[in-house]
């Protein structure tokens, strides 16, 4: 059964890879474990889609909607708050709500984002709990940029 939860999170990470705008890692608190691989696919001037896929303790899927993703001033700062499911895919099971506010850094010489993050989660199913441990720092490639 694990073989086929990796054999699933490999084809993920390769249509992730294909279709995002920005593609890197998250180290920190994530669904499965202490990394994943995390990719942003923007949906309009202001907003993106977050998501993260992680494998350690099974398979973790995080997909948040950032729908406030502004820039902080003149400078390369971006900040972003969003929302949306996470599940983790073992033996409990766990489906959840997670949110999450960031801080974003690009650099204007490379394609290069590293950012912060808080991402409380709400479990809902195995059991219902709050967890509020959920920091993170990240680093992305930015695809079509110079």
């Amino acid at each position: 059964m694990r073989k086929i939860f990796v054999v699933v999170a490999l084809i993920l990470a390769y249509n992730i890879s294909a279709s995002a705008q920005e593609l890197g890692i998250r180290l920190g608190n994530v669904s499965a474990g202490n990394a994943s691989i995390d990719a942003v696919f923007n949906t309009s001037k202001f907003s993106r889609i977050h998501t993260d896929l992680s494998i350690g303790h099974g398979v973790g899927i995080d997909v948040l909607w950032d729908f406030i993703s502004r820039p902080l001033g003149e400078e390369a700062f971006t900040w972003y708050l969003g929302a949306g499911p996470f599940m983790q895919i073992d033996d409990p099971f766990w489906f959840g709500v997670a949110g999450e506010i960031g801080l974003e850094y690009r650099f204007k010489g490379a394609p290069i984002a590293i950012g912060a993050d808080w991402r409380p989660a709400f479990s809902i199913v195995e059991s219902t709990d709050l967890y509020l441990e959920g920091f993170g720092f990240n680093i992305r490639y930015v695809f079509g940029r110079k």
